[in-house]
């Protein structure tokens, strides 16, 4: 509905992944994975939405994707079980929604391009480095750890908190300044908790079987 109604300038490419998303979805069980999958469909609203400096919009789309992280995981909890699947799912939604995001303002020039690398990579290494686990027959422990928490509510307030500013017209250096600092610390502290709990993993043999 948005890319139909907004038409934006990369509209085929943002339409050819909104069916990638969906096309996912076809193969994903559970009602806690399709909500977790919300956040991958928004990615190309918050990636258009900052690029053409709509911020009120792109704030509103952020705490949205906010609720399904907590709706996600009430689901999880209410009506299902926690899966292996639903653990890795969530970094790479979240990385593919606030990557948009941190993107698509660094378009329009509100937002440092290295910072939103920071963002990618804070979700890109370990989806990556849990297959590579999994790869070499080890397996990686898949679930939210305190610091991975804290480092995601503090990208998704300090990009809330940038968009709504900037839209009210206010000076918002010192808000870009603390996400520069914030986020790279944060993100540094989810990798090496996120590393810790995974330790055995990591020393471990391959299993054979």
């Amino acid at each position: 509905m948005w890319l139909l109604a907004a038409r934006p300038p990369a509209l085929p490419w943002l339409g050819l992944a909104a069916l990638a998303v969906a096309a996912a979805g076809l193969y994903l069980p559970g009602l806690a994975n399709q909500i977790s999958l919300g956040r991958a469909y928004l990615a190309g609203p918050a990636l258009g939405l900052g690029a053409t400096r709509a911020l009120l919009p792109l704030a509103l789309v952020i705490l949205l994707a906010a609720a399904t992280d907590l709706a996600d995981g009430f689901a999880a909890r209410r009506w299902e079980k926690p899966t292996r699947l639903g653990g890795a799912l969530d970094p790479v939604v979240d990385g593919l929604l606030f990557g948009s995001a941190g993107v698509g303002l660094a378009l329009a020039a509100l937002y440092p391009l290295w910072l939103a690398v920071v963002v990618i990579l804070r979700y890109l290494l370990p989806a990556l480095g849990g297959g590579l686990l999994l790869l070499f027959g080890r397996q990686p422990v898949l679930k939210h750890t305190p610091a991975g928490q804290a480092s995601t509510a503090a990208i998704a307030l300090l990009l809330i908190g940038l968009a709504a500013w900037v839209a009210l017209g206010r000076d918002a250096r010192w808000l870009l300044l603390a996400a520069e600092v914030v986020i790279p610390l944060s993100a540094a502290a989810a990798l090496l908790n996120l590393a810790w709990v995974n330790r055995s993993a990591l020393s471990a043999g391959p299993v054979h079987g």
